[in-house]
Parts: C-alpha cells; structure tokens; sequence
C-alpha cells in the first residue's frame, strides 16, 4: 500500500506506483548494498534463534538426556528443518510466488485470489486464509522480540550471576529504544545493523568452528540417519521435541514478508552463501560443546564462547536481537499496509521513511501497539525459556497456511513448475502438521497467548471487512441512483458557480451524502462535478494504463474511478491531476474542492453481524485515520460532511 515514490534515477514526472519503470523500485542501491541491507534487516530473526534454539530442546518438559545420540539426532533435526523448510520451501520456492515483487501471505492470498474464478466460494476461503495467517503472524511476532532480547540479556547470568535482577530491566530498556527510533526507517537502521549483522553471523561461524574442532564426531549430524533414529527411539513422543526444533526456523514467513524491501535475488544470495553456513556452524559448535560438556546444555550458546570475549559477546547478542525485532516490526508494517489497503483493517496514518527503496514505512499505530505488548510480555514471562513455551504454534500454523496457499498458486499460474511443486506441498503440509502438533501440546505452558491474540486479530480484521460490506449495502439501500438523480436535477438546476467539485464515494452508482448534503446546505452546483470513486486492485502496483477511467454524464458531471495497487498508498489529488491531463480534462488544484462523507455508524438488530460485532465495528471507524490523510488530500481543500448510518 505504500505508493512508490519515485528514486533518483527517475524521471520527476514518474508517476507514483509506476514501480517497473523505477529500477525495481530500489533506486541507485546496489546488488551488494541490497544484501547487506537484506542481512541487516531481514534475516535478523531467524539469526538470533541460536541463542535459544538447542537449550530449548533438553528443557526438563522434554525428558531428554545430553548424550550422543540425542544430540545428534536433535542437531541433525535442526539442520534438515532449515534446510526443507527455510531454504527448500521459503527461500527457493515460496520466493517465485511474489506478487509483481512482493511477498508475505496477504500478498500470497491476493495472488492465490486472482488464481481462482471471481466471486466464488473459494475466494472468501482463500481470503478467511490468508487473514487468518496474517493475524497468527502478528501474535508470534510480538513474541521475538520479547524472547530474542531476553535471551540476549540472559548471558549475564553466565559472567556475572550478581546482575540477574537487572535482567528484565534492561531488556524492557532496549525494547523501548527499539520501537522509539522505528520512525527513522528501515533504510537508516538497515545501514547501521547490516554491517553489525555481518559481525554476528561472522562470530556464529567462528564459534562453531572453534567448538567443532574439539568434537568433529558432530559433524555426522548432518546425515538424516541421526533424525529418523531419534524419532525411532523416541517413537511417537519424539515428535513433540519439533516444539524445540520450529525455533531454529521462525523468521522464515518472516523473510518471506520482507521480500518487498530488498527483493528475492539479494535475500537468496544473502541466505545460500552466508546465513545458512553461520548458523549451521554454530549449531554444529554449540553441539560439539555439550558432547564434550552435558552440563554445558544449560546455556551452550555463551557457555561456548571464550571467557575473555563473552562481555562483547553479550553486547553484539542484544544488538543481533534488536535486529531480530527489527525484522518482525517492519514485517508487521509490510502486513498490515496490505490488509489496509485490501479493506481488512481501517486506514491509518502511514510515514514513508526511505526516497530511494520502495515499501519501506512507518506505521505509528502498528509500531505502538506491538511495543505495549511485547514489553507486557516480558513483564509477565520474564525469561526467555518461559516465553519459548509460548513460541512457535502461532507461525507453525502460519506455515500450514502458506503450503495450501502455495499449491493454490502452483497449481493455477505454474503450469510447468506445478508438476513438482504440488508434491512437495505435500511433504510440506505433513511437516507442517507435525510442527503445529508438536506445538499444541505446549498450549496450556503460554502457546495460548498468541493463539488468542491470533484470534482476537482475526475478529477485528473480519469485523472491519464484513462492517464495510454492510455500510456500503446501507448506503445503496437508502440512496438514490445517481444517473437519474442528475437527470432530475437539471430540469430545474440551483446556481452554479466557479471551480471543481470532487465527491469521494464508495459507489459510483448512487448520490454521496456529500453531495446531497452540499445542495441541500449550499443550494449551488460547481461548474464542474467529479463523483470519485478509489479502487484498490489485487496487484501491488496499479498499472500505468488503469490508473484512471473517466465517464462523462452530461452538463460537466463526470464518474471518475482512480485505481491503486495494495502496496500504494493512495494520492488521489497527484494521481487524478496527472491522468487528467492525459484525458484533456484541466483541473486548476487551487480552484478544486473536495468534498468527502463522514459516516457515523449506529448499530441495530438486525441480520448482518451480532450487535456487539456492529458496535466493534463503529468504534473501529470512528478511530480511523480522516480521509484527507489517507488519500492525501490538502486540509485546505477539503469539505468533511456528516451522515448517520445504521448497520
């Protein structure tokens, strides 16, 4: 939803959202630039997971002994999970599904909407989908930053036992500082954190290799033998330890949602040749350690480093884990531009951060939102082993999600790939399965926090979709058919006087409020009547030639339908100004007035929605950002006229 601003090297007339005549919309940043940038901000998540990952999987809930079988079965686990899942099913595949450069799973449900045939049932369950998934998305979101800084922070335990009280202190300290300086962009932050990015996967990789070389029989973990083995040994309830093994791969919709912001071919890059190898490395390491060491399992990460480098060690861990929030916030703000513009959440004031690479934003509302309850949850759980209890059902049931909308999306729109891609859907759906199985069974030790957030979102979402729906059934019901009320009106027409008059409405077929209101208050016609009706099409990018559909009426009365993209964000004064131009109709800005409705919603018995969803759905619009923000409308020029509307 974000409108792309035009880079450097376009041409100043370059209309916003004409993405493909922009370089892929990344300006003058370089492919190297673009990795670094990628390393700094997108694979921030799943690269703190380390941290936490194998200490989880011999956690007492588990029942596991660190010896060597186990350990290699659970380190082989490890590795053919970031393999299939992140590299094989994400980064490889999942990645070839973007929406014209886009990823993410609403920008997945669009791609898989347009797939299917319009107005059937199999898109409002695609849609239910893909809101459902986005909405899991944000409630194990909130909970990566909270358990990245907190196990950062935790290493103080190991130097200095003395500091543990200060420990929730000081992460809800940094968090604080993270969300405050979100306004500043992901394109600032992304300079700053890349090259200490390359740092921490640098160290990760040193350590494993420092640590393997003590105990090189690790190194046989990557041979599946050691993971069917373990499932052998551990028969059914060896599946329940991929409730451990899922965190090594949260982070991976992640990236997947952040493709936007840096494009498939730098984060591929990024991810083959330098992030995979660091993380398997360190594994491995961390691994190696607790063979020569089992009391080491306490917290093998730091234990493995050298004493004289664990202070800095603990200072570069809570920088890598500030960009592991850093990744998720500015995946919350990539979903929630889209939902927004889709119609699944009410417009909100939105601040583009960066002039040269496309859909980075800031989102107050969102930013603020997710740090009142990331800090809550660090607050409640207060370390990072608790709140690991609670991670990893939500994005395990994210992942099921994209697997049956990826086989939608093979199975319509690649013909050739499809013949291999839906197989491995199935291989991917049984994984999938285990994982969110594994997972439930952790509902009753916290996992029942993001489910309900999960589930609280997806109401609101649905709620404000299914309120827009009714509202727009309200209004035509009560209104008046435009063509046939202009057509009455000008057999007896009120004073006209200078300039335009432009009336956003939602139908284009019925008489606005505004419009009514205007004759009814004013007794005057403009000279020149535009009725405006802003579309969002299911692409990101709304293409050059459908940007604007002009219809005249008769006696200067037009229908004007301007069209966006879900990743714009609508300008409607600088998109209509510039196509009408093009159709050879002049608007003078300084002689144009905008006249917008303000519907204040009253809820009543009725079949439609419960009446405490309607009343869920006024208190939404009422806090909705106004229409001369959203559309960008100058305040100066703009008439906000009032109407009552029962839903």
């Amino acid at each position: 939803m974000s409108a792309a601003a035009p880079t450097p090297s376009a041409a100043p007339q370059a209309a916003r959202g004409d993405r493909h005549d922009q370089g892929h919309g990344h300006g003058r940043i370089g492919l190297f630039g673009l990795v670094v940038g990628a390393v700094g901000v997108v694979f921030g998540d799943i690269g703190t997971s380390p941290l936490y990952t194998l200490r989880e999987a011999f956690n007492p809930h588990y029942g596991l002994t660190a010896n060597h079988d186990t350990v290699l079965g659970i380190l082989s686990l490890v590795f053919w999970a970031l393999t299939v899942v992140v590299t094989f099913k994400y980064v490889t595949i999942i990645m070839r599904a973007d929406n014209e450069g886009e990823g993410g799973i609403m920008a997945l449900m669009a791609l898989a909407q347009r797939s299917l045939k319009p107005g059937s049932k199999s898109v409002y369950l695609v849609g239910l989908l893909g809101v459902f998934g986005a909405s899991l998305f944000f409630g194990d979101g909130v909970i990566t930053p909270a358990i990245s800084v907190l196990s950062a922070v935790e290493g103080l335990e190991v130097v200095a036992p003395q500091l543990h009280d200060w420990i929730v202190p000081i992460t809800v300290g940094v968090l604080a500082g993270l969300f405050a300086t979100q306004r500043y962009g992901t394109e600032k932050v992304g300079r700053v954190f890349g090259p200490i990015t390359i740092i921490w996967f640098l160290s990760l990789a040193a350590l494993g290799v420092l640590n393997i070389t003590h105990e090189p029989e690790v190194l046989k973990a990557i041979n599946p033998w050691w993971a069917a083995r373990f499932f052998v040994e551990h028969s059914w309830g060896g599946v329940f330890i991929l409730g451990a093994v899922v965190l090594a791969v949260t982070g991976g919709e992640a990236i997947y949602t952040d493709m936007g912001h840096f494009g498939a071919r730098p984060i591929r890059l990024g991810w083959y040749w330098f992030v995979l190898p660091s993380l398997m490395l360190n594994y491995l390491g961390q691994g190696a350690l607790v063979l020569e060491d089992p009391a080491a399992i306490r917290n093998p990460f730091f234990i493995g480093v050298p004493e004289w480098g664990r202070w800095p060690m603990i200072l570069l861990a809570t920088a890598a884990t500030v960009i592991a929030s850093q990744a998720v916030i500015t995946g919350g703000f990539s979903v929630a531009r889209q939902a927004m513009q889709l119609g699944y959440i009410p417009r909100m004031r939105i601040k583009h951060t960066s002039s040269e690479t496309i859909g980075q934003i800031y989102i107050p509302a969102i930013n603020w939102s997710m740090a009142v309850i990331v800090i809550l949850l660090v607050l409640s759980f207060r370390s990072s082993s608790s709140l690991a209890a609670a991670y990893g059902i939500s994005v395990s049931m994210t992942m099921l999600i994209d697997t049956l909308l990826l086989a939608i999306v093979a199975r319509a729109l690649w013909p050739k790939a499809r013949r291999w891609v839906l197989p491995c859907c199935v291989g991917f759906f049984v994984i999938d399965i285990a994982f969110v199985v594994a997972n439930g069974a952790k509902v009753l030790q916290g996992a029942w926090f993001p489910l309900v957030l999960g589930i609280v979102l997806f109401t609101m979402l649905r709620t404000w979709r299914r309120g827009r729906q009714l509202l727009r059934d309200a209004v035509q019901a009560d209104g008046l058919r435009l063509d046939t009320f202009i057509s009455g009106l000008m057999l007896a027409p009120p004073v006209r006087v200078p300039g335009t008059a432009i009336f956003m409405t939602s139908d284009p077929g019925v008489v606005p409020h505004a419009f009514m209101h205007n004759l009814k208050h004013n007794k005057v016609l403009h000279e020149r009547n535009l009725f405006l009706t802003a579309e969002t099409l299911a692409v990101p990018y709304a293409p050059r030639e459908r940007r604007l559909e002009l219809r005249g009426i008769g006696d200067d009365f037009y229908k004007v339908t301007v069209r966006f993209g879900f990743m714009e964000t609508p300008d409607v004064p600088l998109a209509l100004m510039r196509a009408c131009d093009l159709e050879g109709l002049d608007l003078d800005p300084m002689d144009t007035t905008y006249f917008v409705g303000r519907e204040t919603v009253v809820s009543r018995r009725r079949v439609g929605m419960p009446v405490w969803r309607d009343k869920l759905f006024a208190l939404m619009h009422r806090n909705a950002a106004p229409a001369n923000a959203y559309f960008r409308i100058p305040g100066n020029r703009l008439i906000e006229l009032g109407a009552q509307v029962e839903i």
